[in-house]
Formats: C-alpha cells, structure tokens, sequence
C-alpha cells in the first residue's frame, strides 16, 4: 500500500485546505463544529435481523452512541399462553424465537413436567437430543449465511441455505411442517420417528462434515473476512457476565458455560462432546465458536442417533394424567375414551406450585418459568430470551466504532426479535 509522507506545516494545512497562516492547532474545520449526526438504523434495515431500531449518534462515521429501540415485534406470547391451556399453549412456544422452535418445546416441556411429576421413556430423551441438535445446526445455518451476507461474502449464504432446507425437510418428514413443529410436548414427544426418517437423518450426518470444512476455507482465512471480524466488537468476559449474556456470545468471550454441561438434562451427560470456547471475544471468535459447535452438533447427532436406533419403547410417558391412551383402546375401553377427551377438551390441573425449564439453545439459555394455580392454565408465564441479553451489550461493542462495524456485531450476536420482545 502506497502512502504520502507529509512533513511540513504548510503540506499539512494544504493537504486539508487550511488557509495559509493558519496555525494547525488553533484551527477548527467547519465541517466537524457541529452537532453530532443522528440516525435511524431501522426498524425496516435487513441487517437489523429483524424489526430493530437503533438510534445512532454519529461522528463521521464513528458511532458515538448506540440505542437500541425494541417492541416493534411484540405479540404478548407470554400473556396468551396464560390464556390457553397447558398443551394448547405448547404452539406459541414454535412462534417465540422462530429459529430454534424444537429448543423451546423442550423447555416448556420440561417446566411442565416437572410441575407434573412426569418421567419421560429413554427413547424420548434421545430423540429430543437429535432434534436439538439438528435444530441448532439449522439455526446456525441461518446465522451463517445471513452474517456473511451482510458482510459481503454472497457465496457463503446460498450454500448455507442448502444445508438448512436438509433439515428443514427432516423436520417436515417427521411431522408435515418445516418450522413450527410443536414436536416435543408435554409428556414426550408427538410421535415416533416415521418410516424413513432415520435413514434420512444418518444421511445428513454423513454429509455435513464437508460442508463444515467447505465453510472454513471460504471464510477463516479469508483477509478481507479477518479484516472485518478481528478486533471488531470486542466483549470482556467480565462485561459479558454483567450483561447477562449466555451462549456462543458468552464463550467466544473465554468463559466455558453450556447448560448442556453444567446442567445436563433429557440425557445430555450420556453423551460426549466439547465446549467450544473463544479468547478474544470479538466478531471473529464468535464465528469460531459457533463453527465449532456445528462440529459438537454432529459428534450429539452421531450419538443420540445411534441411542434412539438401539433403544426400543414409547416416546411418550404412560401416565395418562398428561398423554392420551392408545388409539387402539378408545374402541374397546370406556376409560380410555373418557381420558382422551377430558385431556383435548379441558387439559390437565398441574398441582400448584412453580417450575422452570431451561436448555442450552443456539442462542444461549432459553428458560421458561411456570407457576400452576392449581387450575388447566398457567397462572403465570415468563420466558427467559437469550438475544435480549445480547442485545443489551450491543453499545458497549460498537460505540467508538466505525458505522459498518455495527452490521457486521449485530450479525455476530445472532439475535431474533421475537426472542427479544416476546
């Protein structure tokens, strides 16, 4: 890179356009005396991911302060579910963070659950690992191809959806819808694999190692994608935890927390796998965070597939409190036919008391926290959403930054709205 050496006062007031006799320090360039710029970045900006709305204040093109604006999204999913009854709830959970539907079934289920007093068959358990993870993958998918997209990588984002319609097709084969699935339920899950589907999924495990690989090449050493990750959007481990943060934001900063780990539930400490953890917190680690865990995702694929083809049973709890009996029994038992109907008219009365489910999702942890009045609905409903903590730390990574540093942090942090205003 060719540069000019300036090394005189009058080249230097030249260079600038200072009128001769001006001395450089006593000079004050009308362009900058004034008034910092404001701006709207959204709510309707593509790389806001979202109906986000940060109101800028710019220096140039350094942004000195950063508000983030939320609400335009708000559905009061949390109020609507105290509204409806427990299973009929269960829908809303798919339509809170829309990325990760199958990771907020299984929370809400397990917080459900455990005001119940339900014990879930061990083939259930797996299989509700394998569609986590599958389901992370296609989140991560989703952030991939969409950060690289507003970086300027194109390439990156078309492949990236390829990877993410596989799944999406397991899922509809599984259960005739692409996203919002509402396959895991209070008690198990809705049904068990169809014929078909495992092949399909061991097909998936065996090709996306590749694809992995393909990813890095095209990007982690790529010196313009370096160029704008490294050292952009930096995150301490100590402000990190003080904002709340969790997930591969809060493990690129070097902290190795995963619920998965230090919480493990639905049969996660059967299965071996690594915490991928960064150092430097910025834009870059957490895109090597989340590459590795693409890897971690396919080692649980591997093993909860092979758990859920080793292990014969229900896929959902015998306890006819909370599932209904057998098809083949409302034909010939008169109990059975009363179970099933009081459950899909009125629903179950958990015991009162409170309970919280709480998973380890793309995004960090997702947590839903019940309290039971005793009566078919809960009484109250509150949703834990990883992005919003995410959000919240989204100024103190770009102020003092250049304004095309902020596209590239809001891609870093994988936040989704509906997770954010609930």
């Amino acid at each position: 890179m060719s540069t000019v050496q300036l090394s005189t006062t009058s080249d230097l007031t030249r260079a600038h356009g200072i009128p001769a006799g001006i001395e450089l320090e006593r000079y004050i360039d009308p362009l900058t005396d004034t008034e910092n710029m404001v701006l709207n970045m959204g709510p309707q900006h593509p790389s806001t991911h979202g109906v986000l709305r940060l109101v800028l204040e710019l220096d140039g093109e350094t942004v000195r302060k950063c508000t983030p604006h939320i609400g335009y999204l708000h559905t009061g999913i949390e109020k609507s579910m105290e509204n409806l009854s427990y299973y009929k709830a269960l829908p809303l959970t798919d339509r809170e963070d829309y990325l990760s539907n199958l990771c907020n079934n299984l929370a809400y289920s397990m917080a459900v659950e455990k005001l119940m007093g339900v014990e879930i068959p061990p083939r259930a358990q797996y299989m509700r690992v394998l569609l986590n993870e599958l389901e992370r993958i296609a989140s991560h998918m989703l952030w991939l191809g969409t950060h690289a997209l507003d970086i300027g990588a194109m390439s990156v984002f078309f492949y990236c959806w390829q990877d993410r319609d596989r799944i999406l097709e397991i899922k509809e084969h599984l259960s005739g819808v692409r996203t919002k699935t509402s396959w895991i339920c209070p008690g198990g899950l809705r049904g068990d694999a169809p014929s078909g589907w495992m092949t399909r999924v061991k097909e998936f495990i065996d090709y996306f190692p590749e694809r992995i690989v393909m990813y890095e090449n095209l990007l982690t050493n790529n010196p313009i994608w370096i160029e704008r990750t490294r050292g952009v959007g930096i995150i301490s481990a100590e402000d990190a935890i003080s904002f709340g943060m969790g997930g591969p934001n809060l493990r690129a900063s070097g902290i190795a927390h995963d619920l998965r780990k230090t919480n493990p539930y639905s049969s996660y400490e059967k299965f071996d796998f690594d915490i991928a953890v960064g150092k430097y917190g910025d834009v870059y680690d957490r895109y090597r965070v989340r590459i590795e865990e693409l890897r971690q995702s396919l080692r649980l694929c591997q093993q909860s597939w092979e758990a859920v083809r080793d292990t014969d049973g229900p896929v959902r709890t015998l306890d006819r409190k909370i599932a209904p009996p057998p098809r083949e029994e409302l034909d010939t038992s008169m109990e059975a036919l009363i179970h099933h109907f009081k459950l899909y008219t009125e629903g179950f009365h958990p015991p009162v008391g409170e309970a919280i489910g709480a998973v380890e999702g793309p995004r960090g942890e997702k947590a839903y926290y019940i309290v039971s009045d005793g009566s078919n609905k809960p009484y109250r409903s509150k949703i834990k959403g990883p992005s919003f903590y995410s959000l919240q730390a989204l100024p103190k990574m770009v102020e003092g930054r250049m304004l095309a540093d902020v596209v590239a942090v809001i891609g870093s942090i994988d936040i989704v709205l509906g997770d954010i205003d609930r």
